[in-house]
């Protein structure tokens, strides 16, 4: 069973999920690739990071390796166009992919960005789950519900990742992941995993990992 069928049929609602509180002894920045195919030639799984311009992608994958500094930031969202590895504790890859859905990069580099992001997603065989960030603030977007729709039409393992639930208050978070939620569900039978997370606060940042962790244990015993 290759790796992202692994992915695919794990979920909380299926197997017992086990709590086991990752250390995260060493998060190392390894590359940048304009191209997917010439990513690491590993076979160490790969969780990678997408979501919209300004979802707040970078300040999660710092706040997860609590390396602060480790993924940048643009000053010009959409502007870098690159794949860039991290790896954990020798053992796996975070891979922070470019922001999508920024149209003042022209048609030209919105064709360019979509050419990298299919290319790494479709292609790389090590993509073991694409952690899809949405920006708890905002209600359902067209380009993320179409985002998904082309990952569940190609197979593609992802989870849903909730960003800046501290920017909201519990009650309009509540109501904001309740709508989300029923918007879903007129699409889909069964929800994919899905975590609330707050880089600020550092909230969800055990239930990722976690989720992460397991997953890997899965793949090992495979």
């Amino acid at each position: 069973m290759g790796i992202r069928k692994i992915c695919l049929i794990f979920a909380p609602a299926k197997l017992h999920f086990i709590r086991i509180n990752m250390d995260i002894r060493k998060a190392e920045y390894v590359i940048s690739n304009t191209d997917w195919r010439k990513c690491p030639d590993t076979r160490l799984p790969e969780y990678a990071f997408i979501g919209r311009s300004n979802v707040g992608k970078s300040s999660l994958i710092n706040m997860l390796t609590q390396h602060k500094g480790l993924a940048k930031t643009s000053s010009k969202p959409g502007k870098t166009l690159l794949i860039n590895h991290f790896i954990i504790n020798d053992e796996w890859y975070i891979v922070d992919l470019p922001g999508y859905g920024y149209a003042r990069i022209g048609k030209t580099g919105l064709e360019k960005l979509n050419r990298l992001i299919n290319g790494y997603i479709l292609g790389r065989k090590q993509l073991t789950c694409l952690m899809l960030l949405i920006d708890s603030r905002h209600e359902p977007q067209k380009i993320d519900l179409e985002f998904m729709e082309m990952l569940a039409e190609n197979g593609i393992p992802f989870a849903i990742v909730f960003t800046k639930i501290d920017k909201l208050s519990q009650r309009q978070w509540a109501k904001n992941f309740k709508a989300y939620k029923e918007r879903l569900m007129q699409d889909w039978e069964e929800l994919p995993p899905i975590f609330a997370t707050s880089a600020e606060k550092g909230t969800g940042r055990d239930e990722v990992l976690d989720y992460i962790e397991n997953v890997n244990k899965t793949i090992n015993n495979e």
